[in-house]
């Protein structure tokens, strides 16, 4: 049973004035996905205080998040932080390199 891994894109939500944790803008970027059938994981950073990050399966069309998120944290800055990650661990990104990990 040959499946090719998945491999998602990362981006991080920041905001120099409006909070983002506590307003259940996780699940609502969340909902948003699942109306729009799109694959859509989103956590915390527990590494960046106060910034939030999801993840899209790669070469998926992010505008329309972006758009919602936008309309959502009007002063929010939405950057491609990885691209192409197996698996990914979104709230804190160093657990995502391989090569510190022996099985």
């Amino acid at each position: 049973m040959d499946k090719e891994i998945i491999k998602w894109d990362i981006y991080e939500i920041s905001s120099v004035t409006s909070s983002l944790e506590g307003v259940m803008l996780r699940g609502r970027i969340r909902k948003f996905a699942i109306l729009n059938n799109m694959n859509l994981l989103t956590e915390n950073a527990s590494d960046d205080e106060g910034k939030v990050r999801f993840a899209i399966i790669e070469d998926t069309d992010v505008s329309p998040v972006l758009k919602q998120i936008k309309e959502m944290v009007p002063d929010s800055q939405v950057v491609l932080i990885k691209q192409k990650v197996p698996n990914p661990v979104l709230s804190k990104l160093k657990v995502n390199i391989e090569e510190r990990y022996s099985i």
